[in-house]
């Protein structure tokens, strides 16, 4: 029973190990980091006026008071996000099947062959429909 301790308390020490590297990296980051944010305080141009005070807003002057009315935002900016996401995760799906392709065999290929055309549908709806438009 001793003798069982002494080997698992040996291997647990030997695993620990194996993250060492892991440390060393996130470690010589957090370092980099630091160091690159001190420098540039410390040596950087100190030209600030007005302008570089203010916040950006793309271009568009600040306005200290909210548009009466005109807040609204284009539903053509939230149908772009919603097609951004459905092509995002197609390609999430897309590549564990291109890493084990040959192990899935034409089973994988049936339904990697389904599950595009089902998404090509989905793409020439929203073409058809001129979700993809900017007018």
């Amino acid at each position: 029973m001793v003798g069982d301790v002494s080997v698992m308390a040996q291997s647990s020490g030997s695993d620990l190990g194996s993250y060492l590297p892991l440390v060393f990296l996130l470690a010589l980051g957090a370092i980099f980091a630091g160091v690159s944010a001190t420098l540039g305080a410390l040596v950087g141009p100190k030209r600030y006026n007005r302008a570089k005070l203010e916040a950006y807003e793309c271009g568009i002057e600040p306005s200290p008071q909210p548009v009466v009315g005109g807040g609204r935002v284009p539903v053509a900016y939230y149908l772009t996000a919603m097609l951004f996401i459905l092509f995002d995760i197609e390609m999430v799906f897309l590549y564990p099947f291109a890493v084990s392709a040959d192990a899935l065999g034409v089973f994988g290929l049936v339904e990697i062959v389904l599950f595009i055309a089902t998404v090509g549908f989905a793409y020439a709806y929203v073409w058809r429909r001129g979700g993809l438009d900017w007018n």
